[in-house]
């Protein structure tokens, strides 16, 4: 079982749940930029949700499924169809062998996960099939697709009692996860921060004005950060700051006072100023987040991040019950029938 890259699209990769317990010798952790539509795109087609899968970045690629699969698009809706047919999103869909994913206009998010029921046959790095793209580890060949690649498939072992019966050129489930109108789908987000280390150094003008007015995503973001302009932030008096470890969503200000939100191929240290950290339910919305897209931080406390994380948690664990009731569900009918 395989898939065949027919157009690579503007940048896409295989990326799992990431690379973990490797930073102390500095590498990122990597992984998906938006980790929750990664999780709910496996759980629908039956996968482990930590399992790889294809992430697509504005314009996507164009991949023919040679043999019948079970798959599903979570995240940014880059307009998916499968043989011209709209592609219903977050739900899984069967197609037929010979059958041509594509993607069109990019109407909202950024970015897309393509799981496949059986997850991607790629061979894994350090524990992760992720890819790094500016160490060329991992993944295919630890770079983005391109065009004529062929990526295998491992057998699905739950694809029929995830997907409907009957196979056509175009199958989709009736039911779906309800939460596919997510707030990244807007042009103006507000995403929630604490105060970073160094908060308290910056000017009280700086300190105002990053939880009071809108930033911008300026086009030279990328996996690594999320390069913000708009009001610029400088700090009142010159500090000799160490560089220390850094996270995902640790927000750094460079000299000219334009921020960037390290994102999750970032490096493992920083020596710039930190004047915040994104709380980690929100980092898909910086994830989603396209060039030209407004911002807005809402200061938090740690609590509240905590609190936001777990309710997070919570809302993929009743997916996943719900995937699983479905499941059953669909068992036992075929079953009497």
């Amino acid at each position: 079982m395989s898939v065949t890259v027919l157009r690579p699209g503007l940048l896409t990769s295989i990326q799992d749940a990431g690379r973990y317990g490797y930073r102390k010798f500095g590498m990122p952790v990597g992984g998906a930029m938006d980790p929750y539509s990664l999780r709910i795109a496996n759980l629908l087609v039956g996968n482990d949700e930590r399992e790889a899968a294809l992430e697509a970045t504005l314009i996507g690629p164009a991949l023919r499924f040679e043999q019948d699969a079970l798959l599903a698009v979570a995240g940014g809706d880059l307009s998916p169809t499968v043989d011209g047919m709209k592609l219903p999103m977050w739900r899984p869909v069967i197609v037929k062998g010979g059958s041509v994913l594509r993607f069109g206009p990019c109407k909202s998010g950024c970015r897309a996960y393509v799981a496949v029921a059986g997850g991607f046959r790629i061979p894994e790095v350090m524990g992760s099939k992720s890819t790094y793209l500016r160490g060329g580890i991992g993944g295919f060949h630890g770079r983005a697709l391109q065009e004529g690649d062929v990526i295998g498939l491992n057998a699905p072992e739950q694809a029929r009692s995830v997907a409907p019966a009957a196979f056509d050129s175009l199958r989709s489930t009736a039911w779906f996860a309800g939460w596919n109108r997510m707030p990244h789908h807007s042009e103006h987000i507000t995403v929630r921060a604490m105060r970073g280390d160094h908060y308290a150094h910056f000017d009280a003008d700086s300190r105002l004005r990053f939880f009071d007015r809108p930033f911008q995503v300026e086009p030279q973001s990328d996996r690594m950060g999320c390069r913000l302009s708009g009001s610029s932030l400088q700090l009142a008096e010159p500090i000799e700051v160490i560089s220390e470890a850094v996270a995902v969503g640790t927000v750094q200000a460079p000299p000219d006072g334009h921020p960037i939100v390290l994102l999750a191929d970032s490096q493992t240290i920083g020596g710039y100023p930190r004047i915040a950290q994104i709380a980690a339910a929100d980092l898909p919305l910086i994830a989603q987040a396209k060039p030209g897209t407004r911002i807005r931080f809402q200061e938090i406390s740690v609590r509240e991040a905590e609190r936001l994380y777990r309710l997070k948690e919570y809302e993929i664990r009743i997916i996943r019950a719900g995937i699983r009731m479905k499941r059953l569900g669909q068992k036992f009918f075929s079953m009497q029938n």
